[in-house]
C-alpha cells in the first residue's frame, strides 16, 4: 500500500523521465513498479488513492456469530482450561461430546483479544546431524531414559530424578529420586521397571545419553540379564535422546513446580508421583493425536479417536459450509520413530525436503 502523496511523487517522476526521452517501462521498472501498476494509478489523466482500506469487503458466509464467538471465548476463560492452548482444549472438550469450534478459530479469537501470548521459558529446539534411530509398533519396545538434577533446599545440593519413558505410548514406566548419581540406582530402576511392565521376554531396546552412569559395567551387565539392548545418543548431542529431555521439560515446566527448590527428597518424590500421574491420566501428546499415555499403553486409543471423527463429521454436517475439506486426522498413530532418518521413515523424508 501507498499513501496518495506517495504516488503523486512516483507519477510526477516518471512523467519527467518519460519526457526527457526515457521509455516508460524502463523508467518504472527503476523504480520497482510494474508498467500494469502505474496504469492503475493514473486512471482518466489523475492520480487515485488506494481504494482497499476502504473497500467494503463482505461477511464470510461461515463465519461464527457472536454468539458463537463469545461462548469460545468463555470456554478457553474456563478455569480449567485457562493455562491450556486450543490443541489441548478442543481434544478434550471433544471427549466429552461437545464441539465449539477447531483450533486455529480459537487461536484466532484468543488473538483478536489479545490474549494469544508466549508461554514458558524454553527455547526453540535445534536438530544436529543424524541420530541413531528406532522404531516402536507397540508398547516395551523402546524405552529412554536420563537423569536430570531437582534443585534441593539450598544452594548447590540437587537432588537426582530417574525417570524411563516408553516410547511408544509416552508412559513413565519407571521413575525414582535419590540423593546420588550411581549405576546401583540405575539397576535397581531398570529391573523394577521390567518386572512391572512384565517384558522380560520382549525384544526392547534401552536409549540413553553417553553419561558415566549410563555406560557403567553394573547397568550394562543388568541390562543383558533381562535381555535389554543398550543404545546410545551421539557423544554431546542431547537431541538424540529427544523423547527423555522432552519429558525433563514437561516436568520442570509445569505450573506447580518449585523453582525455589525441594525442602527434603521426600517433598521431591511426593511431587514427581503426582506428576506422573498427571502425565499418565490427563496430559494430551499432540504426536499421539491428544490421547494421554495410560489410554495408549492400554490400547484404547483406537476407540477414543473414532469418537472423535464421528463427532467432527456430524459437526461437518451441521455446519458444512464452515468446513473447505475433510475433517481433520484422527487415525490412530500406527509407529512412532525415535529420530528418523529421511530414508528409513517417508514421514522424515518429507519433512527433510520441507527444511
Amino acid at each position: 500500500m501507498s499513501a496518495l502523496n506517495q504516488r503523486l511523487a512516483i507519477v510526477g517522476l516518471l512523467h519527467d523521465a518519460v519526457t526527457a526521452g526515457a521509455r516508460r517501462a524502463k523508467a518504472c521498472a527503476v523504480l520497482g513498479l510494474s508498467l500494469r501498476t502505474l496504469q492503475r494509478w493514473w486512471r482518466g489523466g489523475v492520480v487515485h488513492s488506494d481504494a482497499r482500506p476502504n473497500a467494503l469487503r463482505p461477511v464470510p458466509a461461515n463465519k461464527l456469530s457472536d454468539v458463537e464467538r463469545r461462548a469460545a471465548l468463555a470456554l478457553c476463560h474456563r478455569p480449567e482450561y485457562a493455562s491450556l492452548p486450543p490443541t489441548q482444549i478442543v481434544p478434550r472438550e471433544a471427549d466429552q461430546g461437545r464441539y465449539v469450534a477447531c483450533e486455529s478459530t480459537l487461536y484466532r479469537i484468543l488473538r483478536e483479544h489479545g490474549e494469544l501470548n508466549h508461554r514458558g521459558r524454553a527455547k526453540a529446539p535445534r536438530r544436529q546431524g543424524e541420530p541413531r534411530t528406532h522404531c516402536a509398533s507397540a508398547p516395551n519396545q523402546v524405552w529412554c531414559w536420563d537423569i536430570t538434577w531437582l534443585a534441593g533446599p539450598v544452594r548447590g545440593l540437587f537432588y537426582y530424578l530417574y525417570m524411563v519413558i516408553d516410547l511408544y505410548s509416552r508412559k513413565i514406566v519407571g521413575w525414582e529420586v535419590y540423593e546420588r548419581e550411581g549405576a546401583d540406582h540405575a539397576s535397581v530402576l531398570m529391573r523394577r521397571a521390567v518386572l512391572s511392565e512384565q517384558c522380560i521376554a520382549i525384544p526392547q531396546v534401552l536409549h540413553s545419553d553417553n553419561g558415566s552412569v549410563q555406560k557403567a559395567s553394573t547397568l550394562i551387565a543388568t541390562l543383558d540379564a533381562l535381555g535389554v539392548e543398550p543404545s546410545y545418543s551421539r557423544p554431546r548431542v542431547s537431541n538424540d535422546n529427544a523423547f527423555a529431555e522432552s519429558l525433563f521439560r514437561t516436568c520442570k515446566y509445569r505450573p506447580d513446580y518449585p523453582l525455589g527448590g525441594f525442602a527434603t527428597i521426600d517433598a521431591a518424590r511426593e511431587w514427581v508421583a503426582r506428576f506422573v500421574h498427571w502425565y499418565h491420566e490427563e496430559h494430551r501428546h499432540r504426536s499421539l493425536r491428544y490421547i494421554t499415555p495410560a489410554q495408549r499403553h492400554a490400547g484404547l486409543d483406537a476407540d477414543i479417536l473414532a469418537k472423535r471423527h464421528k463427532l467432527y463429521q456430524q459437526a461437518k454436517e451441521k455446519h458444512p459450509e464452515r468446513w473447505s475439506g475433510s475433517t481433520r486426522c484422527w487415525e490412530p498413530v500406527d509407529e512412532v520413530w525415535l529420530n528418523p532418518r529421511a530414508t528409513e521413515h517417508p514421514s522424515a523424508q518429507k519433512r527433510s525436503k520441507a527444511a
